[in-house]
């Protein structure tokens, strides 16, 4: 299994719609303003989060439970910048849509320029035959509160090519988090 370089990225994503919408360069600059990166890099996709946001309040004295989620415990926002409260979390979703070859698995990892500010980004793989937008769990470990950019980079896939096919992949299984769009809650 090896990591793949910007070239193989782009043919499967332009012939395979891997990524939608895919931006073939990193962009590090719009309108004339510095953003923070995304698009195609050296041996990834740094993927954009969107304007919509699930921010963790506390405001219930509620639990959160995996196993029973429900929707007391956060405040939903739309906007261009999302304010994480101090040592809280929030869940975001991708710009990007994702379908992963069967030959492929991925490894979704914070940006650094996040997480150099304390704003960690919970590493997740995309299994092969995935797809879906990708729900973003955004935690802010800081005493202080955090901006999260709309429409900017927030975290980087890197893609790793199998030798071989895996015998069953995640649409093999009807994983729970198939063709997901928007932020998706845990699910039994």
């Amino acid at each position: 299994m090896a990591v793949q370089p910007d070239s193989w990225i782009k043919k499967k994503a332009l012939k395979k719609k891997m990524i939608s919408p895919f931006i073939d360069h990193l962009i590090r600059e719009h309108d004339g303003e510095k953003v923070i990166s995304y698009g195609l890099s050296s041996y990834g996709y740094d993927l954009r989060v969107s304007d919509e946001f699930k921010v963790f309040t506390n405001a219930k004295n509620g639990t959160v439970d995996p196993k029973g989620f429900t929707d007391d415990e956060f405040i939903e926002y739309k906007g261009d910048v999302c304010i994480v409260p101090p040592n809280s979390f929030a869940l975001a979703v991708s710009v990007e849509y994702f379908k992963i070859p069967r030959d492929v698995i991925t490894m979704c990892i914070g940006k650094s320029t996040y997480a150099r500010c304390g704003i960690i980004v919970n590493v997740t793989p995309f299994e092969p035959e995935w797809e879906g937008q990708v729900t973003l769990e955004i935690s802010n470990t800081t005493p202080l509160p955090a901006k999260i950019y709309a429409g900017e980079g927030l975290a980087q896939v890197l893609f790793f090519k199998a030798d071989v096919e895996c015998d069953v992949s995640y649409a093999d299984r009807s994983g729970k988090y198939q063709k997901q769009r928007g932020i998706t809650v845990p699910r039994m």
